[in-house]
């Protein structure tokens, strides 16, 4: 039964997640933590189920022994009602228990979401209205970076995420890896979860957090230790520097334009911390929180006219003439 809701599950995967790739789906677990959570909705449903099972009978039963009352009126037997008193005294102690059980369950179960196997990757992850900043953390200032909408981990390895929201209050889901949590203005919490394979897994805001709250998904990329490590020290690197004339006049006007105001690119001038980090913006899947696959074109459709594809997010119309459009897109899709 279990197998049959994780394919329904998956298949609902692929009709609603969007144009983000990846499994979202609680039923097609991938994760430690993940697994566990489903063990317990498998249990939670069949308890519950058997449990409406008994009460459909039972109430069959009582309403066909009242028709026949009905039928032919007979005094009151005391055997009987004492039977009776006996069975509702039974199921309101069954109830107690199997709540009690439940609730048991679900504690120690969320308990264990928290302990870690091993030496955790640090990341801080900051939800902001309609997208995702991740920062790689590490003692050492030059071992740090940031990425945005698009988590890299390695396989095998517990990853413990610190979340944060400076606006509004939003939550991380990444259903085939872990469960769901709040990040909260003002509190900090925490998250820990540990992929058991290489693969794509989605993940999305799952709580309302304003207009484009349904735009707000990201990416969560399980790779092999080797491969997170070469994908780690790629991202510690400067942006590449341009190797064309188009890319040049494209940096040019992206530094002088309000670009570079909101956005950083290592390498650069550009220092803003208002928008996501471009530095490897080309190397990203999706750009927008998944809205857009990252190519060429998408990039300059959304420079060009971000409130038209995302009505309501902070990034402003920056007037920018055909030629610069065409050189800041080339420049931007150059930096992998």
């Amino acid at each position: 039964m279990i197998r049959r809701w994780r394919s329904w599950s998956v298949c609902c995967c692929a009709l609603f997640a969007g144009g983000c790739q990846g499994w979202q789906s609680a039923l097609d677990p991938h994760g430690r933590e993940a697994l566990r959570l489903e063990s317990l909705i498998g249990v939670f449903v069949i308890v519950c189920a058997a449990v409406w099972v008994i009460v459909m009978i039972a109430l069959a039963a009582a309403l066909r022994r009242r028709g026949r009352a009905l039928d032919r009126p007979a005094p009151l037997d005391p055997r009987r009602e004492r039977r009776a008193s006996i069975a509702v005294s039974v199921a309101v102690g069954l109830t107690v228990v199997i709540i009690a059980a439940l609730t048991g369950l679900s504690f120690f179960t969320t308990r264990a979401l928290t302990q870690e196997t091993g030496k955790p990757l640090l990341l801080r992850m900051r939800a902001y209205q309609w997208w995702w900043e991740i920062a790689y953390l590490d003692p050492r200032p030059d071992q740090a970076f940031t990425v945005a909408n698009e988590i890299h981990i390695p396989v095998g390895r517990p990853v413990r995420i610190r979340l944060e929201a400076p606006d509004v209050i939003h939550s991380f889901w990444a259903p085939s890896l872990a469960g769901k949590m709040d990040l909260i203005p003002g509190r900090d919490n925490e998250i820990t979860f540990e992929t058991k394979r290489p693969g794509i897994y989605r993940g999305q805001c799952a709580q309302f957090c304003g207009l484009q709250h349904a735009h707000m998904a990201f990416l969560v990329v399980a790779e092999n230790p080797a491969e997170f490590d070469a994908w780690r020290k790629a991202q510690l690197q400067p942006a590449r520097s341009p190797s064309n004339d188009e890319e040049e006049a494209g940096r040019k006007v992206f530094l002088a334009k309000p670009c570079a105001g909101c956005h950083a690119i290592a390498g650069t001038a550009a220092s803003g911390t208002l928008g996501p980090d471009l530095t490897h913006v080309a190397s990203r899947k999706y750009i927008a929180a998944g809205l857009l696959e990252t190519t060429r074109g998408a990039l300059a459709a959304w420079i060009a006219d971000p409130q038209t594809l995302k009505p309501g997010v902070n990034m402003p119309l920056v007037p920018l003439s055909g030629d610069e459009l065409r050189q800041v897109s080339a420049y931007l899709a150059s930096l992998k």
